[in-house]
């Protein structure tokens, strides 16, 4: 079995290998800002599925089987969905408006098994963590901002990286909250039809 992750996140990578996981990674080329919802869950959810639908037809011809796992990350405050702040300017209004609050964290992740040339399988799910951000000075937010983590991260903040000391709490899975739910994502591949313990090997496998 192939293991292919739809995604550049260096987080998402970075969590599944902690994990064991070495999968291939094919960036979708997917352009986010196309896609509008209106309930962040559901945004989170369809743009984890318009990422494994791109990187399934490059691989549909392949021998199989290949999993391919899409995923991406809002976040929910307010009722509002939250994506990637893409600017300085952008970020420090975020931050003003997030501290001392707390906001809830959607990642859709899509399921896709294919084999020479036939889907066999495709499921989508989203999990949702809530997150407690600490009480920032200006000070901070302006320091934060100029290292350029928040730019380019999911509601312009981490949990795993140079943010974490701003995140004062939360409920739910943290793995969610980098990007990928390693728990949901356990269950989706024995849905699958496959046990957790196969993608240790998987990657290796592929390659000799």
């Amino acid at each position: 079995m192939r293991f292919v992750l739809a995604s550049q996140s260096p987080a998402r990578l970075a969590t599944l290998r902690s994990a064991g996981v070495e999968p291939e990674v094919i960036v979708s080329g997917v352009d986010e800002s196309v896609v509008v919802q209106t309930r962040p869950a559901d945004l989170a959810l369809t743009l984890a599925r318009l990422k494994a639908e791109a990187v399934t037809d490059q691989l549909l011809g392949e021998p199989g089987p290949v999993i391919i796992v899409g995923c991406d990350s809002v976040l929910e405050l307010d009722g509002v969905a939250y994506g990637k702040p893409g600017s300085a300017d952008v970020a420090k209004q975020r931050w003003q408006m997030m501290r001392g609050r707390s906001g809830v964290l959607h990642t859709g992740h899509q399921l896709i098994k294919v084999a020479d040339g036939t889907v066999l399988h495709e499921a989508g799910r989203s999990a949702a963590t809530t997150v407690h951000f600490a009480n920032l000075s200006d000070a901070e937010i302006d320091a934060y901002i100029a290292t350029g983590e928040p730019l380019q991260v999911a509601g312009g903040f981490t949990v795993d990286g140079i943010g974490g000391p701003f995140v004062s709490g939360i409920e739910g899975d943290q793995h969610n909250v980098v990007g990928i739910s390693l728990p949901l994502l356990r269950e989706m591949i024995i849905a699958a039809g496959h046990s957790w313990s196969e993608l240790w090997t998987c990657h290796r496998q592929s390659h000799e």
